[in-house]
């Protein structure tokens, strides 16, 4: 194994799921990327985002995350950080997309949201096992 798409949202559960994959790296002296995809939140109030451009609001969404997976980049020993990326898109999308594009061997995802779109829709990780072409390890 070379390397793994490392999953990371902004939930509690995050951090257990880098540790996951910062262990499975070291056993196999794979290489990790950190991801996160960012789109507009369903529950985003029409009237918050009256007045903003939508570039505006989406190179700020952009921004937030990319400083969250970098506060991720101190718990990953520097030999096994392969990178950190930020797409914009739908999440289950924009991860598989990136994990072809990468070619990686393995995604690392956290097993469920919380929110009640995911009940209704299902969630990200259940559509990343789904859709992806390539193995997925989702870390409860």
């Amino acid at each position: 194994m070379k390397t793994i798409l490392t999953c990371l949202d902004t939930s509690p559960r995050a951090p257990h799921v880098l540790s996951t994959a910062v262990d499975l790296a070291r056993r196999t002296s794979a290489r990790l990327i950190l991801f996160r995809s960012v789109g507009l939140p369903p529950e985003l109030a029409h009237d918050d985002i009256i007045g903003v451009s939508p570039n505006t609001l989406v190179d700020k969404l952009v921004e937030s995350a990319r400083t969250s997976l970098e506060s991720f980049r101190a718990d990953v020993p520097p030999e096994l950080l392969a990178g950190v990326e930020v797409r914009v898109g739908t999440p289950w999308n924009a991860i598989c997309a990136e994990a072809t594009a990468r070619g990686v061997d393995l995604i690392v995802i956290g097993s469920h949201g919380y929110g009640g779109i995911d009940r209704l829709l299902g969630t990200t990780a259940a559509k990343v096992v789904n859709h992806a072409d390539r193995s997925v390890l989702v870390v409860r």
